[in-house]
């Protein structure tokens, strides 16, 4: 639980859904930095992230196309990075 006291939003389903250890740790790595409260931007991710920038790239994509992850904020010239938000797990399509 988080200070509001809103469950984790960690889903035990990532675990079922047979996708790489990269994507698998960097849903991990986005649903601690949102239990904490902090925005899952690259720029937090990449700060915690320790495999290649392929991977990092790679999972954000596995993870937006199966709608576990949503991008919120683009990447902007000024901001240089993008903002995400994780999605519900009833809305993650379990297979493409």
């Amino acid at each position: 639980m988080d200070l509001q006291n809103n469950p984790p939003s960690m889903s035990q389903k990532i675990f079922k859904m047979k996708l790489s250890v990269e994507t698998v740790s960097l849903y991990l790595i986005c649903s601690s930095l949102a239990d904490r409260g902090v925005a899952l931007s690259t720029k937090n991710i990449r700060d915690l992230w320790n495999g290649t920038e392929k991977g990092l790239e790679n999972g954000l994509g596995d993870l937006e196309q199966r709608h576990i992850l949503t991008q919120i904020v683009s990447v902007s010239d000024r901001e240089k990075y993008a903002v995400y938000r994780l999605l519900d797990d009833r809305e993650w399509k379990t297979s493409i």
